[in-house]
């Protein structure tokens, strides 16, 4: 039992890319025929079962990240023990937990959903889920920038899949818009990355931030230069204006379930910006730029986007709108930059994604009893289970307009409140309180033309007008009601615990911002207590391997601090390597500077 504990604890954070990782495989292995055949293909059930299965354990695992998490421990997890900053790290924090939470709570009831007819509109569904929640688990876990990239990649591919779930015109052509932005954003990311490498030496997040201050004049222009093509990538995932513009109708007409998951993409770039621009870029040149703009960006952003939910034409298009509009306000408690913001903007951003999903739950829901009206704006019969779903559609809307009792309230007040000091503070509140009268408004006349709008429907047995009623559904889809209660309990117990939950990112705010944490978890130091770190990188350095000859290395010494006992002994270290480790390690020759490894000198 204890060998199982130290094993867990060892490899805690790669368990959560590596369940959806194969559970997607597993779903790819078992084959998928055409849509029209999944209905009697006697692997349909097998493919539910594991994909509920794996989703169910991801929300436990993820779960118990949070608690492990939740006194401020912070997990680190070396692949192939290559140590910070030589290799790539999954890093494991409050931040990290918090998200992973988010997002299987959102995949356990959707996926459950998808699964009684939305799953059967398209092949390898259940295996696009999993490689979108292994994408997104490695975003959140992830130390490494390039890794970062890498894992945008593989959520975004499956995004592109499941973008275009149950085919149609208008998702093929808006999910080709929805690639070229996507290509266009993974170049600049590429650009940024080799700007930072190529000035920094690294791309480890913690080793980016302790370099960054010791950078040359030029050097650290170049580095900021590249941090901000970041910050443009970043911000083209969170649909952040101006570059957002594709969120409304992308995410209008991808499938019910799809739409509701996708609620979480944003919110990897806003978690993006917070993570990298916030924190790895934090000192005071970068933020003069950065918060700066940020603010003015999540200013227009909020108005912008309940200033267009009031206009637009459709309901899916305007749950779209809310949804930037949210990621707006998140956006202004990220440039406040302090502790007390950036704790309620995580607060805020729960609400604002778990609020976004049963948006549009309900938007299946009422498309599936308007018939050929859809979920367009005109006046149409009411709808069968009217009562029932304009009260569902009153809660929703008291929750995301950001009114009492409810949690968008609540978000809204630890932000105002975090404001006292900041000369943006009158114009925060003004625009805060102007967007949330703005979304009361677009909800009211929303409102006003699906319910109270809506005519009687026609009596006359003969007409085709009652035919055609007749044939709608009189219950909503199997499970969508059941899933939408689900969410909304789930916010109201996010009300009832406030309290421990505003703790919790309270504490998840402070950890982030403490540079010297992550650096004393992730980076190793030699027996003076010198980072071991390259910077700028040596392309001369060839270190030596078991078949690379006995060339004498002036870094020897540092292998114990950076590789386990176990791999020091192995046999994968020469007799002249460990010869070299054993003279310099006791003489205690040719130690590097601060931030500089010694080349080595050729043959």
């Amino acid at each position: 039992m204890t060998d199982l504990h130290n094993f867990w604890v060892q490899h805690t954070p790669i368990f959560s890319i590596l369940l959806p990782a194969f559970t997607a495989f597993i779903l790819l292995l078992l084959g998928n025929p055409g849509a029209g055949s999944l209905a009697t293909d006697w692997r349909q059930p097998w493919r539910r079962g594991i994909s509920h299965v794996s989703t169910l354990l991801g929300l436990v695992v993820s779960i118990s990240y949070l608690i492990s998490t939740s006194q401020g421990q912070i997990s680190v997890y070396t692949l192939s023990e290559w140590s910070a900053p030589f290799g790539i790290v999954l890093v494991l924090d409050q931040l990290s937990a918090l998200m992973l939470v988010l997002t299987y709570a959102l995949a356990v009831p959707i996926i459950w959903y998808a699964s009684r007819d939305w799953d059967m509109r398209g092949r390898y569904f259940h295996a696009m889920m999993h490689f979108l929640l292994m994408g997104l688990s490695g975003a959140f876990l992830t130390g490494d920038l390039f890794n970062l990239f890498v894992f945008f990649e593989i959520l975004l591919m499956a995004s592109y899949v499941l973008l275009l779930h149950g085919q149609g015109k208008a998702r093929f052509q808006l999910g080709i818009h929805y690639v070229t932005i996507n290509l266009l954003a993974s170049a600049l990311f590429l650009i940024g990355l080799g700007m930072i490498y190529g000035s920094v030496g690294s791309l480890n997040m913690a080793d980016v931030a302790r370099l960054m201050p010791t950078l040359e004049n030029d050097q650290h222009k170049i580095a900021v230069a590249g941090a901000l093509l970041l910050f443009v990538v970043f911000g083209i995932k969170a649909a952040m204006l101006p570059v957002g513009f594709w969120l409304p109708k992308t995410y209008a007409v991808a499938t019910t379930p799809v739409a509701a998951l996708f609620t979480i993409m944003t919110k990897v770039g806003i978690y993006a910006i917070l993570r990298v621009n916030g924190t790895v870029f934090d000192d005071e040149y970068s933020h003069q730029i950065l918060m700066n703009c940020l603010m003015v960006i999540g200013l227009i952003t909020s108005l912008y986007g309940a200033v267009a939910a009031i206009g637009t034409d459709r309901l899916r298009r305007f749950i779209g709108f809310m949804l930037l509009s949210s990621v707006g306000t998140i956006l202004i408690a990220i440039a406040l930059n302090n502790s007390a913001a950036w704790a309620g903007g995580l607060y805020y951003m729960v609400h604002s994604t778990v609020i976004a999903a049963a948006f549009y739950m309900l938007s299946g829901w009422i498309t599936s009893q308007r018939g050929e009206f859809k979920d367009h704006f005109k006046i149409a019969p009411q709808m069968k289970q009217n009562t029932l779903v304009s009260i569902v559609y009153f809660i929703i809307a008291l929750m995301m307009a950001g009114l009492p009792p409810f949690s968008g309230f609540f978000g809204k007040v630890f932000i105002l409140q975090a404001t006292t000091g900041s000369p943006y503070q009158m114009i925060i509140i003004i625009t805060v309180l102007l967007v949330s009268l703005l979304s009361i408004l677009a909800f009211t006349r929303v409102g006003f033309l699906l319910f109270w709008r809506a005519s009687k429907p026609d009596d006359n047995v003969h007409s085709e007008a009652f035919t055609q009623y007749e044939t709608l559904p009189s219950r909503a889809p199997l499970r969508n009601d059941k899933v939408i209660y689900l969410l909304l309990a789930g916010l109201t117990a996010y009300v009832v615990f406030a309290s421990p939950v505003y703790n919790y990112v309270y504490r998840t705010a402070v950890q982030i911002k403490d540079n010297p944490v992550y650096e004393a978890a992730l980076l190793k130091r030699d027996a003076e207590g010198k980072v071991i770190s390259v910077q700028p990188f040596d392309p001369e350095y060839l270190p030596e391997t078991k078949y690379g000859g006995e060339n004498p290395d002036p870094n020897a010494h540092l292998i114990p601090y950076v590789i386990s006992p176990a791999t020091l002994e192995g046999e994968n270290i020469s007799e002249f390597k460990q010869r070299q480790i054993n003279e310099q390690y006791i003489e205690q020759k040719n130690a590097p500077s601060d931030n500089q490894l010694k080349p080595q000198e050729g043959p």
